[in-house]
């Protein structure tokens, strides 16, 4: 035959939801024989869902894992599944080199009239950024294996397997593999898509051999999939790009013995940087909500970009009837604070109401009197305001059910210019990892899709507000030199000496860098977000809290 035609399901599946996605699997296979396709491919541990982390330790979800890829087998007709699942180590993986012995495997079955025909164990597991595979997965033990599939000699690999040049797949297309197949669940980073493919079509060109590549979708805690599954024929043309945060569901007849003549089956065109970075951050809190069985949220609004950002991308995400904004003005606070808050409140369509909390701070302040008495105004009293702030949109959380989204950005979780349990207080913290220069960048591109976010907000200082006057410049350097600093010092952990050297004032870099070291503690209890970065707090930025080394 000149071709074989291959279905692809780019889903978003849920971790832990064994039946759910077990449904959604057989659903699309129905559909794929529908589609008159011979192969339909399932993103890697599609069974379980990515990352299952500790569950694989558990026996019992093993078990259940297995049970769900049988009864799907049970439902496998003529076509041929290619499907993620965790599997029991057998004799042909590798034995771990460490004391606690790893029992399972992250596998690909291969699946055909009712039976499991295949099995395929990765072999190159990651170990860096986000990925800790070797704590949970023995390596493959056979990389170069082949699977028949109508007469073709087929090569199945799992997604890290296709990064590394001399891989499986080139190991399998030097075994005489006529056709590639890789299944992933490759996360989220800005960037990553392009070099993504670049790196695929690269590989595809030195096989010689036509690829499918399915990479999942989807939010699941700090990380976001985003899709754009590829095919690309054996000389490297792309023959299929899917869209990137949504799901999709595709057919490509890939030809075998030639190139492929006509256009393509569907490019869909990448996105641009500010509208792929948007889609990323609304698809991670809107799957973080939904899947852990939230049905609406609550965000304190300030009147300031962070809190005008945050809303708009609920509202992006979970619809204007699920989004609730609530102001908290004390006595510092602006006239322009409520009112550009309702205005924002107003065009996203939510419902909005004010709860001033002046006369609260005063009664904290009275019953603190006894201790404070004779002291001056200070920082102690700015984060009173903010941690009753906190405690009151966390009554409202706990009275309604809305989980608090946080308002803080990356640059001031950097330095530590937030509150433990008064701004940090929430469920999810979105912009946990978009520097304050980023959150005026997607304001203006949001604004541009409809004007929801008012000019006086983008216009006007930032400020905390907890003081009379009160600007965020008074405390650290503007926000243009101050993330220029934090990308060099926490995302390409730069000494402090290379980021002078550029021409950084030596002092400033030093405070900037003292602030973050110092800070980790605060991180530490911080809301999850949705990382975009190649550095992000939390999963992939690991230090230690208690740390006497300064030396950047």
């Amino acid at each position: 035959m000149d071709h074989i035609r291959i279905a692809g399901a780019q889903l978003n599946l849920t971790v832990g939801d064994l039946e759910t996605n077990t449904s959604r699997i057989i659903e699309t296979i129905a559909w794929a024989e529908g589609e008159s396709a011979q192969v339909v491919v399932f993103p890697e541990l599609s069974i379980p869902g990515y990352p299952p982390e500790d569950l694989v330790l558990r026996d019992g979800f093993v078990t259940a894992n297995l049970d769900a890829l049988q009864e799907i087998a049970d439902h496998v007709g003529d076509i041929v599944v290619v499907v993620g699942f965790v599997d029991r180590a057998d004799e042909a993986d590798e034995e771990p080199d460490d004391a606690i012995s790893r029992k399972v495997a992250n596998a690909a079955a291969i699946l055909h009239q009712g039976k499991i025909v295949g099995r395929y164990h990765k072999v190159l597991l990651p170990n860096y950024g986000v990925f800790d595979e070797n704590r949970y997965f023995v390596r493959g033990g056979a990389p170069a294996d082949l699977h028949e599939m109508f007469g073709l000699k087929v090569g199945v690999s799992v997604c890290e397997d296709i990064w590394i040049a001399d891989g499986p797949p080139a190991q399998q297309a030097a075994a005489g593999a006529e056709l590639l197949i890789n299944i992933n669940a490759s996360p989220y980073d800005f960037g990553k898509a392009a070099g993504r493919e670049q790196m695929l079509i690269g590989r595809t060109r030195a096989a010689g051999v036509p690829l499918v590549y399915v990479n999942l979708v989807g939010g699941q805690d700090e990380l976001v999939f985003d899709g754009g599954s590829i095919v690309v024929d054996g000389d490297g043309t792309l023959l299929h790009r899917s869209p990137q945060f949504v799901e999709d569901r595709f057919v490509v007849d890939v030809p075998l013995d030639s190139p492929a003549a006509g256009p393509p089956a569907r490019l869909t065109p990448p996105m641009g940087q500010l509208e792929e970075l948007y889609s990323a951050l609304t698809l991670g809190l809107g799957d973080y909500v939904r899947k852990n069985g939230f049905e609406h949220v609550v965000v304190s609004l300030s009147g300031g970009i962070d809190s005008a950002l945050t809303a708009a991308l609920a509202v992006d995400a979970l619809g204007p009837e699920h989004v609730w904004g609530i102001s908290l003005p004390s006595r510092f606070s602006s006239a322009g604070s409520v009112d550009d808050s309702k205005d924002l409140a107003d065009r996203l369509g939510i419902r909005f109401d004010v709860i001033p909390m002046d006369d609260v701070f005063q009664a904290h302040l009275k019953a603190l009197d006894p201790v404070f008495s004779g002291t001056e105004f200070g920082v102690a009293e700015e984060n009173l305001q903010a941690r009753i702030r906190g405690a009151l949109i966390m009554a409202v959380s706990n009275k309604f059910g809305g989980m608090v989204v946080a308002t803080g950005n990356k640059s001031e979780m950097a330095v530590g210019y937030a509150t433990l349990y008064g701004d940090m207080a929430g469920g999810y913290a979105v912009l946990k990892d978009v520097f304050k220069m980023q959150v005026y960048a997607l304001s203006r591109w949001r604004n541009t899709r409809s004007d929801v976010i008012p000019q006086s907000i983008v216009d006007k200082a930032p400020s905390a507000e907890l003081r009379p006057d009160q600007k965020d410049s008074d405390s650290l350097p503007e926000y243009p030199i101050l993330d220029a600093i934090l990308e060099r010092y926490v995302e390409e952990d730069r000494s402090i000496g290379s980021i002078v050297a550029e021409g950084y004032d030596e002092a400033v870099v030093r405070r900037i860098g003292g602030l973050v070291d110092r800070n980790e503690y605060k991180r530490r209890q911080s809301a999850p977000g949705v990382k975009i970065s190649v550095k992000a707090f939390g999963r992939d930025r690991r230090l230690p809290i208690t740390s006497k080394y300064r030396g950047g």
